[in-house]
This record gives C-alpha cells, sequence and structure tokens, in this order.
C-alpha cells in the first residue's frame, strides 16, 4: 500500500495520533472513485449510483459503539431520504457486515468493504497507516459527482454531525 499523500496526527485512535493515508477530500472536489466490495462479492464504484445524491458513512468496524450507532442513524435516515443512496463503508469482510445488517434489521443502508485494496480508504484520506482500519468520516456527494459535504471526524470515539449531512443531502437533492 503506497500513497503519496501521509497526513500524520490526522485522527485520534485507541487514545493516540494515528496517520491518515491519502489527500483530504473538500468541498467542491470532485469525488474520487473507488472500488470496494458489496455484500454479493461483487464490485461497488462510485459510478455504479451516478445520478443520484449520496451520504457515504465511514466507520472503523461496524461491531464497534460508535459505528453501529451511527449505521443506526443514516439507516433510519435513508428511509425518510427519498433519492439519496446512503453507503456505509468499512474494512470488515462483507460477511460481517452482512451478518450485521440482519442482526440490526439494516436495510436502507448498503454496507461495502474495503478491505481489499483500501481503494476508497486512500482517495478519501482515511485509511489509517497504522491499523489498516478507516478513519470515521462522512461525505455527501451530489448527483453530477460533487463533494456537497465532506466532515473527517476527530477521534474514533466521537460521533460526526449526522444532521449537517443529512442537511446536505437533502440541499443536494
Amino acid at each position: 500500500m503506497t500513497t503519496a499523500v501521509e497526513r500524520q496526527g490526522a485522527f485520534v485512535f485507541k487514545g493516540g495520533p494515528v496517520t491518515l493515508l491519502g489527500p483530504e477530500i473538500k468541498v467542491g472536489d470532485t469525488a474520487p472513485d473507488f472500488t470496494v466490495v458489496g455484500g454479493d462479492l461483487g464490485q461497488v464504484t462510485l459510478a455504479d449510483s451516478k445520478g443520484t445524491v449520496r451520504i457515504i458513512s465511514v466507520i472503523p468496524s461496524i461491531d464497534t459503539g460508535v459505528c453501529d450507532a451511527q449505521t443506526r442513524r443514516f439507516n433510519e435516515e435513508a428511509a425518510k431520504l427519498d433519492g439519496v443512496t446512503v453507503l456505509t463503508v468499512s474494512v470488515d469482510l462483507p460477511f460481517a457486515q452482512n451478518r450485521w445488517c440482519g442482526a440490526a434489521g439494516i436495510d436502507k443502508v448498503k454496507t461495502v468493504s474495503d478491505h481489499k485494496d483500501l481503494s476508497f480508504g486512500t482517495a478519501y484520506g482515511v485509511a489509517i497507516k497504522e491499523f489498516r482500519l478507516l478513519s470515521r468520516a462522512v461525505f455527501v456527494i451530489d448527483a453530477n459527482d460533487k463533494v456537497v459535504h465532506a466532515e473527517y471526524v476527530a477521534a474514533a470515539g466521537e460521533h460526526p454531525n449526522y444532521e449537517a449531512a443529512i442537511a446536505a443531502a437533502q440541499a443536494a437533492k
């Protein structure tokens, strides 16, 4: 795994600063493409949802408290947001994501795995170098692939600003 950009101390994980690989994506940027693995083990790319507004919720691991809460919250909101695609990205294996979604009754959010090559993580600057996990973040991308909201959460145990992401998605519709 090589990348030109390393952002040292950009995220706090397990009580200490870690290095994030990849650029910091900003509002107004063209959303970078990525290839992740869906629950059926097929490839999922940004282009698969072109023409819709996308909320991309990024979590370190589906089996932890804040990640669980974040995924549940965006699942609830997705039910109310017609025309918005909601993806939850982590490096959890698709089998674990499917198991968790089934047990939690999650059916509006599409979970995808970046375990294979950290394509999403390095494109969006959320890959944690020291742990090969993703940091917590939320991106909203409009139907024309422009980033209209980008939030890099400062520490693993903190929640993102759900209201800001939802408002950005509604405004982009």
